[in-house]
């Protein structure tokens, strides 16, 4: 089997369009969320989300593209940009039956909502023939954004999307991690995008109980495992993972940020919505990530965890942890804090925040968490407040979606043989 290692990241969100802004905001502690601006939320219950800030597509694309997509397509294309570029990549340099070795899996939760949304809106309130927009269809369809990938770079190995809800873009990277694996592809841009900060996905959430509704103190909203904590915080923006076999990176010389070792991924098959209350699924999850890497639940140093601040959610993933880890005082933070619930992006932009707490040996903190509910499980290292500087040589990264989906990576420090 093949060793599978990351050699390239990009990132577009909340907290900053580049991997290093990102990161730096992350490690500060830092609140993405603010007062919605993409439409009238005054009638809604939640009215403010993280949105992507000072994103402009056309640093990416030509003017005249830009119509083709939809914006979780223009994320994608953003953010896998920049990590093929931080790879060292030059596909055009590449002979096409080298590219014949370079797939995509990109992911998404809701695809083109946006689009969805503005052409029902000009169907049912138009007069005369109903008219569709020629790119409606193409700029709504989930797999579109894998697809454009791999047409702007000529890429043509496995091309898909993969959907599992809020799980879909660790989904992404652990398919892109077997694809290598298995050798059926020696580079593979993983990741996830999201843009559903729209009229239906707020009400929608809404509607569905699961959005806290603290206008009053958006910043403050997104407090995992707190005693106080009412529902998660719409996010929006992309994640990009550049994964490569081993001994293809070290033949070209290519920098390496962490090895990618186990991957884990199973249902709870208990709940359209809600997670196991025993947290079945992510101790699947974990436990299966553990066993492919060949090591111990002791080994883990950090767990990037779900943690939407909703409340079974927090809990039954922490008494899942407690399950896998037993007396293991792991240290476990909610990066959702800061970010907003990025959705089918989610695990995608953790993943770089996994890999690069192993990178640079610091657990991101949670914020607005004040007062642990009481339910949390004893003996869990929470990390609050601040940044906390030790060795990690071992992070997971657990995701969840509706529909029972569980989707879990593990990542590990890479140490030349």
């Amino acid at each position: 089997m093949k060793r599978v290692v990351v050699t390239g990241l990009g990132a577009i969100t909340p907290l900053g369009n580049t991997v290093n802004e990102f990161w730096e905001n992350i490690l500060a502690g830092k609140s993405a969320a603010g007062p919605i601006t993409k439409f009238d939320s005054s009638k809604f219950k939640t009215q403010f989300a993280c949105e992507v800030k000072d994103f402009n597509i056309e640093d990416y694309l030509d003017k005249k593209e830009v119509k083709k997509y939809d914006m979780f397509t223009q994320y994608a294309i953003a953010a896998s940009d920049q990590a093929i570029q931080d790879a060292g990549l030059d596909f055009g340099q590449m002979s096409e039956e080298e590219r014949y070795d370079v797939g995509v899996i990109w992911a998404t939760g809701n695809g083109g909502i946006g689009t969805f949304e503005s052409q029902l809106k000009e169907f049912n309130g138009g007069e005369g023939t109903p008219r569709f927009n020629p790119y409606f269809i193409p700029k709504m369809i989930v797999d579109i954004a894998a697809g454009v990938i791999s047409i702007r770079h000529q890429l043509y190995g496995p091309n898909y999307c993969t959907v599992s809800a809020c799980a879909s873009s660790n989904t992404a990277i652990i398919s892109a991690f077997d694809t290598i694996k298995m050798g059926k592809a020696k580079i593979m841009v993983a990741g996830g995008s999201e843009a559903a900060v729209t009229e239906a996905s707020v009400g929608g959430f809404n509607a569905a109980q699961a959005l806290s509704k603290n206008n009053e103190n958006p910043q403050g909203a997104s407090r995992p495992f707190d005693k106080q904590r009412d529902g998660f915080v719409m996010g929006e923006g992309a994640g990009a993972l550049i994964l490569e076999d081993l001994e293809h990176a070290l033949a070209r010389g290519a920098k390496i940020y962490a090895e990618l070792v186990g991957t884990g991924m199973a249902a709870d098959a208990y709940h359209l919505t809600g997670t196991h209350p025993e947290g079945l699924g992510a101790v699947l999850g974990m436990s299966k990530a553990i066993k492919e890497a060949g090591i111990e639940p002791q080994d883990i140093d950090y767990i990037n965890a779900h943690a939407t601040s909703t409340g079974i959610g927090d809990i039954s993933e922490l008494m899942g942890i407690k399950r896998v880890f037993g007396d293991h005082e792991v240290a476990v933070t909610g990066t959702k804090s800061m970010t907003g619930h990025l959705l089918g992006a989610a695990g995608a932009i953790e993943s770089i925040i996994s890999v690069l707490s192993v990178q640079h040996n610091v657990i991101p903190p949670t914020i607005n968490t004040t007062e642990l509910d009481e339910a949390v499980p004893a003996g869990l290292k929470i990390v609050l407040g601040k940044p906390l500087y030790q060795e990690v040589n071992y992070a997971l990264n657990n995701t969840f979606g509706f529909g029972g989906h569980t989707a879990t990576s593990l990542f590990k420090k890479y140490k030349a043989d």
